[in-house]
């Protein structure tokens, strides 16, 4: 009989698809719920370090003037983050741990190379089982040079392994120049596991009230072409685990990114869109899939087509559409 189970950054699941951050994952309530759909591990919606720093602004900026507070308090708040957030986000890793058997992973999104690092200890305390380091900043300021930013975020990436034993995984974004050596310099930080690729907020223009407004907040299943090129390229030759997000829609797509070479995917918006009853529908298709197939364990055709696996591996190189685009257009 097939086995979804799967070894993702360490961590034994179930299933090969990972519930991804969202507000979906932000109570225990819905976690339970996504288990029993069948995903085979959670990350918990983001604890932001915009928010955490915007909170810390806010609760100063009413302080000022007012004679009954301490110097001592003001100090206190550039230092450390506010406990509010911190204490939330840490009950919800506990809860959830009591409540689930699957793997639950701790989500940081980060933007900068704060002291506050320290958090990444607290989580561990608390009790998950793996940390996803969110990581961009739109590098829209073009004072910045490209390694400055690189660097940066290696220096995160870095402190955080070294603070924790639990696995440390990173979900990035597409925007370096050169992405292949940029994959390989993140492997050599410790982490376990690379997610491919961040999804961000996107603003659109409203033609009618000439305003800028937000949009393209879920994915499509057209955006599984670029996180598949880049995992078929470098699973194999990449000493890390990948799981594939963005554009996974279908059980159909989790085959496509196992035989790539993906330990994973991380699906939220189809589950937006049709459900938690989605997951099942997945799970089914690919164990119908490996029975078709005569494969008993994912590891029996993961990353079979991946590009080192490949007799003509030049498909998953090729940029431009050549004889493809010919053939279409008859």
């Amino acid at each position: 009989m097939a086995n979804l189970s799967t070894l993702y950054a360490g961590l034994n699941l179930n299933s090969p698809i990972i519930a991804s951050s969202s507000g979906l994952t932000d109570n225990v309530q819905n976690i339970i719920e996504l288990e029993k759909a069948g995903v085979g591990a959670v990350v918990l919606k983001s604890i932001f370090e915009e928010e955490i720093l915007m909170e810390m602004d806010q609760i100063k900026q009413q302080m000022v003037g007012k004679p009954y507070v301490f110097p001592e308090t003001k100090d206190y708040l550039d230092e450390e983050p506010h406990e509010d957030l911190i204490r939330a986000y840490l009950r919800l890793i506990k809860e959830s741990k009591q409540a689930v058997q699957i793997p639950i992973i701790a989500s940081i999104n980060c933007i900068s190379n704060q002291k506050w690092t320290y958090l990444a200890e607290e989580i561990q305390k608390a009790g998950a089982d793996a940390i996803e380091l969110n990581l961009f900043n739109l590098p829209s300021n073009s004072e910045i040079p490209a390694d400055e930013l690189e660097e940066m975020y290696l220096v995160l990436v870095e402190k955080i392994v070294d603070l924790v034993t639990i696995p440390v995984t990173i979900k990035i974004s597409q925007y370096y120049t050169a992405f292949g050596q940029m994959l390989e310099r993140y492997s050599k930080t410790g982490v376990k596991g690379i997610v491919l690729f961040n999804r961000y907020y996107s603003p659109d223009i409203d033609i009618n009230t000439q305003q800028v407004s937000g949009a393209f907040i879920l994915s499509s299943p057209a955006e599984i072409a670029l996180p598949l090129r880049w995992i078929a390229l470098s699973s194999e030759s990449i000493n890390v685990d990948f799981a594939a997000s963005s554009g996974v829609h279908s059980g159909e797509d989790v085959v496509k990114f196992l035989l790539a070479g993906a330990s994973a995917v991380q699906v939220a918006s189809v589950i937006y869109k049709k459900g938690n009853s989605v997951v099942t529908e997945m799970n089914a298709f690919v164990l119908d899939w490996m029975k078709t197939h005569q494969y008993k364990l994912i590891s029996d055709f993961r990353g079979k087509l991946s590009y080192k696996s490949l007799n003509n591996p030049a498909s998953w190189e090729r940029t431009q559409f050549m004889r493809e685009f010919r053939n279409f257009l008859k």
